[in-house]
């Protein structure tokens, strides 16, 4: 069975890395735990405990010895001390809508899932300074309203904001299609609040931009899954509010007028190019088919399409109808159409965001997250559409993706005349067969997901031994029992 069917765990053998605690002190230290936390701190139903044991994608399966559900930096401290005098693995969740099994627990039902959902307070707006300070499990969503409230930004932006938490965002170092102008999640974080592996509580949670008194502890834990420790709470930067957008999708005249297109909307709009998304032709029409509400707006199917976004005052409408000309009289762009309303704003978005679902309707699927140097984009797509075609005939690509920052979803759909399963068992060969592309063009193979489970033995073919040993001595460092989301993100030694 291939790494993208169904993977039931729940027969495994205990992580390697951390060494088994007997049952006697097992229980105690449940006991204790149980006795740290409010009525509704501690799960054991199976009914309530189900989609919490199962990964988004439905591909990874696991069981726990329970759900410990704190409401404060202080009881995850209190589980985390108890967990890690008993030797218990812990695996830290959010809202679980990660893409690569990085917070299910393993088969062994000897892990401890610690769920952060009931830490969603916003405990500090601070306009003048532009933060905003917030608990781990708050939705994403809401973190947008709350800023907007504040009439500010926050513009961490992507599909899953409805249920996805802020923590998770932050462990995962998420991206997202407003990452050209405002960088990644990495990139928007000020401070953070972190509980180690033994319970001890850093509060880094700071306010500053300049602060050059020593290494930069938060970059330890954003993108580090949940492997030396857990996000309890962040220091988030907030940014004026966008009074207008502007907002267009465009038909290419071929692949690599995108990335004339992208150079020319950073210098027409000073700064205030948010998205610059890449879709192929076909997908808006499998979106139309599929998907209810979707609508492409050109009277014909392009190779190639953009769907670009200005935001700032009154000059971005000016800029983009400016870019669009020239565009045109260049034939860099065919084709062209403007949102004329926030309604219609929306339609175009919702279009893009339909295209995943369109995928996922026309069958089986195999998907990689990866990104390559900008300029690398058109010969990145061409090389991995032959590469793809030599290994399983008839597969059909899919690209998409935020181009302007050079991450593509680089996913491919089963062929015509081939079954699911057949072709999800070919999914080793493909993922390889791309990923060497990436690798060959100084890309990655994780752009914004992370590594989670999925994609763990990957990193020993392609991060150097150098990387490896520094992230495995970090690892020791701040985890020496080894209890930290065993089996996520770092290979084996």
């Amino acid at each position: 069975m291939s790494r993208d069917s169904v993977i039931d765990t729940r027969t495994g053998d205990a992580p390697p890395t951390a060494s088994s605690p007997d049952a006697a002190a097992v229980e105690r230290a449940v006991g204790e735990i149980r006795a740290a936390l409010d009525d509704k701190g501690w799960v054991t139903d199976p009914a309530a405990l189900d989609s919490w044991l199962v990964d988004s994608r439905g591909i990874y399966h696991g069981k726990c010895l329970g759900m410990a559900r704190p409401a404060s930096t202080a009881e995850v401290a209190a589980v985390m001390r108890i967990a890690y005098e008993a030797g218990i693995p812990v695996v830290p969740q959010g809202g679980n809508t990660g893409r690569v099994g990085g917070s299910t627990p393993d088969g062994s039902g000897r892990m401890l899932l610690i769920n952060l959902s009931r830490m969603n307070k916003v405990r500090a707006i601070d306009a003048a300074n532009d933060t905003m300070t917030v608990e781990a499990g708050c939705i994403l969503k809401s973190l947008q309203d709350e800023a907007a409230a504040a009439d500010r930004l926050f513009p961490l932006s992507l599909g899953a904001e409805g249920t996805c938490q802020i923590g998770g965002n932050l462990a995962s170092n998420a991206g997202g299609i407003n990452v050209v102008r405002y960088g990644n999640a990495r990139e928007l974080v000020l401070g953070l609040e972190v509980v180690l592996p033994d319970g001890r509580v850093w509060d880094g949670l700071t306010g500053l931009r300049k602060n050059n008194t020593g290494y930069d502890m938060k970059h330890l834990f954003l993108g580090s899954e949940g492997t030396l420790g857990i996000i309890t709470g962040a220091v988030l930067k907030l940014f004026p509010r966008p009074r207008t957008r502007a907002t267009a999708l465009v038909a290419l005249s071929d692949l690599d007028a995108a990335l004339t297109l992208l150079a020319d909307a950073k210098a027409k709009g000073g700064g205030a190019l948010t998205s610059f998304e890449l879709m192929p032709g076909f997908a808006l029409d499998w979106a139309e088919k599929l998907v209810e509400g979707a609508r492409a707006p050109f009277e014909q199917t392009y190779d190639w399409t953009v769907l670009l976004e200005f935001a700032g005052g009154e000059a971005v409408e000016a800029a983009l109808q400016t870019l669009l000309e020239e565009a045109f009289e260049a034939e860099r762009i065919v084709d062209a159409v403007i949102a004329q309303s926030e309604d219609q704003r929306g339609q175009l978005w919702f279009l893009r965001e339909a295209i995943v679902d369109a995928q996922n309707r026309e069958g089986a699927q195999i998907k990689h997250d990866i990104s390559v140097p900008v300029s690398a984009i058109p010969d990145f797509i061409r090389r991995a559409a032959e590469a793809v075609e030599r290994v399983q005939p008839g597969t059909r690509p899919y690209p998409f993706g935020h181009v302007g920052d050079g991450n593509i979803h680089y996913n491919l759909s089963q062929p015509e005349d081939m079954d699911g399963e057949t072709f999800k068992a070919r999914a080793p060969d493909l993922h390889r067969a791309v990923h060497d592309i990436v690798h060959d063009l100084k890309g990655s193979i994780s752009a914004e997901h992370g590594i989670g489970r999925s994609k763990r033995d990957e990193l020993t073919r392609y991060k150097s031994a150098v990387e490896l040993d520094i992230m495995r001595q970090v690892k020791r460092a701040l985890d020496p029992k080894g209890l930290m989301n065993p089996g996520a993100l770092l290979p084996e030694a």
